[in-house]
This record gives C-alpha cells, structure tokens and sequence, in this order.
C-alpha cells in the first residue's frame, strides 16, 4: 500500500495563507472540486471521491485520529463512473457521512499541499507527505514539520479529526442507510 505522512490544520482563511503557500509551491494551484461519500469500514475508511459523472476514485485508507503529522496507508482505485458506484455501495453497506470541498493544490518538492474550503465546516490546510515503499516516517515527519513552521501553523490549529468527523457532529446531519437494514 502506499503511505504518506498527513496533517490538517483550520485556517482563517485561505485568502490570509495563499501568499505563504505560493511563494514556496513548486507546482500549483490546480483547483479541484471533490464529492467524497464515505462507508461504514470496520478496518479503516472507505470513500468514493467524484471529481465529475466520468471520472472518480474509490479510496481505502487506514489513518489514527490524532493531532499533528500521522501516517496514512491508502489504495487508490479509479473509477468511470463514480454516482453508479456510489450508489451501490450505499444501497450495499449504507452511507456513514458525505463531505462537498473545494481544494486548490499546490506541491512542494513531494508534499501535496490543499487549501480546502469544505462545505459546511469552512478552510482547512492538509498537507500529504508522500513516503517511499522503504523510507522512514521520520523523513515525512520532519517535511510536515518544516512546512507547518514556514507557514506560521500554530500547533492548536492541527485537528486529529477527518472532515467527515467534524462534520457528523454537526446538529441535524442524517446519516442514510440502505432500505433494507
């Protein structure tokens, strides 16, 4: 499986940190506008991201919810056609959240960097380190670190929480379940 070191950090604003991250991306931005429906996973999380009708990915991912930089392990599967997919995985298993982002990506060297503007919950920096097959978490630990630094991140701004999470908490959100449980 592939890994990477993760963190995520709510921001003021995005607006207030786009010159930082300009100033030191290597590529970017790409503006991306995802759909990710998650499943109920006993082993980890499972979500089907849809960027359009034709174009997705079903995604595996074993990650801890905890503050600051952590490992993730992942499966990326693509797919062409995410809303019939998504549609029979929660007529199967039943849905366990929904989460609606705009991100724009920048990289920095090999670090994936999204200013995410998420539906419902505001503006969020994530940065994904990505490992090699052999490479230590340190390397990725210590990547994290710097960028959280040179970007003036505060360590109370890091959440341990995914999106979904946070989101679920909300008052009022329904979670739907397949008709027949």
């Amino acid at each position: 499986m592939a890994r990477n070191i993760e963190i995520k950090a709510r921001i003021d604003s995005i607006q207030s940190l786009w010159p930082l991250v300009v100033n030191i991306a290597d590529e970017g931005p790409i503006e991306i506008i995802q759909d990710d429906t998650f499943f109920p996973c006993a082993n980890g999380r499972l979500k089907l991201r849809a960027f359009s009708d034709h174009d997705g990915q079903l995604i595996f991912y074993q990650r801890p919810d905890s503050a600051g930089p952590k490992q993730s392990f992942y499966v990326i599967s693509p797919t062409a056609s995410p809303d019939t997919l998504r549609q029979s995985l929660t007529l199967a298993y039943g849905e366990s959240g929904r989460v609606r982002k705009h991100r724009t990506l920048f990289m920095v060297g090999r670090t994936r960097m999204h200013l995410d503007k998420v539906e419902g919950l505001g503006d969020f920096l994530e940065l994904e380190v990505v490992l090699a097959e052999d490479e230590a978490n340190e390397a990725g630990l210590s990547i994290a670190h710097e960028l959280l630094e040179k970007l003036g991140i505060s360590h109370q701004w890091l959440i341990e929480e995914a999106y979904v999470d946070l989101l679920a908490r909300l008052p009022g959100k329904v979670i739907h379940q397949p008709d027949n449980q």
